[in-house]
């Protein structure tokens, strides 16, 4: 009886490993099945049968092998082809998420939600996706696409009669003849009721109504007053000095009006510690304690709208008919027929046989000349003038926004100030990155 048990217990085992082994030699891997599945939902697929693919790739993508892209791409189709159907829309949505999120996404996930979201006029979501591929994979192809919609505007309408450009944040701006200030999507800051009004710095804005000087803030609180016999100043507000005309000349001033002792003929705006200044006839550039870096002995030294000339260690400075590079106050590289004065960063519009390029510091040409009139570049896009239209270019001289502005002035901030047909507007990019 013993041996029989024995000899049962013996043949069960065989038996149990006989089955194990036929089960491991029949079960097919995780691999074998998701391609089944693939198979048979591209059969279907091939008939316009989506419906049904639908539940065989949704089982295939719950598998892990390295063919789940290629899985999820085919269900993406199917979702595709039945977005007429309520519920699919969202999961094809559903789906690109959740591929976005992973750390492994390839290039190609990110350039299909872009164009899905451009498809569809989201042009923001779009751009954000792009950016974000581009930092995850550094696609060459991700960069085209980016770069080829980063620049992407609204246009913000304003009832203004004049815009200056931008500083600080902030612009002058002009209606019926008064002046007042907006922020640098044209939205109101200072109201449009002063005969005169600075750029915004220091907290505050320099103003004059009815023959009175005094500061303002951004709420429009006087914040201080001139009490000396003065009525004239210069627009040029930064670094806490603005110039204002006293006693026969013109004088450093601060924000609360304490008035510097040298007189100049004439005074730009301060911008990285330096300004154009004229004595004896003669341009120089000075620094915040009023000491030469520059020589008065230039005709002119090259001035924006705003009054300010110096950037980057950089002045351009006029003798006759040639306009010089000065460097750390000395002439460096080589001359021009005209420039523009360079921002805090980017190239400089310089011109030469009636065309306008860019040049670096160093006077090194990175843009040719080929515009007919040009800005220097307010962070990384530069105004030029094409025909008679205004648009915009990238550092790599490509056409960023095309010319449709009758005047566009530079960006800060993503936003920038253009004259249309319809009257003065600010476009803001959709996507901004210094």
């Amino acid at each position: 009886m013993k041996r029989g048990k024995r000899m049962l217990i013996a043949t069960g085992c065989v038996v149990l490993l006989l089955i194990s082994w036929l089960i491991a030699i029949t079960a097919k891997s995780d691999e074998e099945k998701q391609i089944e599945l693939l198979a048979q939902a591209q059969r279907l697929m091939n008939d316009g049968i989506y419906i049904n693919a639908v539940p065989l790739l949704e089982e295939a993508a719950e598998y892990s092998t390295k063919h789940n892209y290629a899985v999820e791409a085919e269900l993406k189709r199917a979702y595709l082809a039945l977005f007429g159907t309520r519920g699919y829309r969202s999961k094809y949505l559903g789906l690109l998420e959740n591929q976005l999120s992973r750390n492994d996404t390839p290039p190609d996930v990110f350039a299909e939600a872009a164009e899905y979201y451009l498809s569809i006029r989201r042009v923001a979501e779009a751009i954000t996706i792009l950016a974000d591929g581009v930092d995850r994979t550094t696609s060459e192809e991700l960069i085209k696409l980016y770069e080829s919609n980063r620049y992407v505007y609204a246009t913000n309408r304003t009832g203004y009669d004049y815009v200056s450009a931008i500083h600080n944040g902030a612009a002058q701006v002009r209606k019926d003849g008064l002046w007042g200030m907006a922020n640098e999507r044209g939205s109101p800051m200072i109201p449009c009721i002063y005969e005169q009004i600075s750029t915004f710095g220091a907290d505050r804005a320099i103003v004059k109504h009815k023959g009175e000087i005094f500061a303002v803030d951004e709420n429009n609180n006087r914040v201080a007053k001139l009490h000396e016999n003065s009525t004239i100043f210069g627009q040029g507000f930064a670094q806490n000095r603005f110039p204002l005309y006293f006693d026969g000349g013109w004088h450093r001033t601060t924000g609360i009006f304490e008035i510097g002792t040298a007189a100049f003929e004439e005074l730009g705006m301060y911008n990285q510690g330096y300004t154009a200044a004229k004595s004896g006839g003669k341009w120089g550039v000075i620094d915040l304690a009023s000491e030469w870096l520059v020589p008065a002995e230039y005709d002119e030294i090259i001035r924006d709208e705003l009054g300010r000339s110096y950037a980057q260690g950089a002045v351009f400075a006029k003798r006759g008919n040639i306009v010089y590079l000065l460097v750390d106050g000395k002439e460096s590289g080589d001359v021009y027929d005209d420039a523009r004065p360079f921002s805090d960063e980017g190239y400089a519009a310089v011109k030469r046989n009636g065309k306008w390029g860019f040049v670096d510091t160093t006077g090194t040409v990175r843009i040719e000349f080929t515009f007919d009139d040009a800005l220097s570049f307010g962070q990384h896009l530069a105004a030029v003038k094409i025909g008679d239209y205004w648009g915009y270019i990238s550092r790599d001289g490509r056409l960023a926004i095309e010319p449709v502005f009758q005047i566009a002035k530079s960006f800060s901030n993503g936003n920038a100030p253009v004259l249309t047909d319809r009257g003065w507007n600010f476009i803001t990019l959709l996507e901004f990155r210094n």
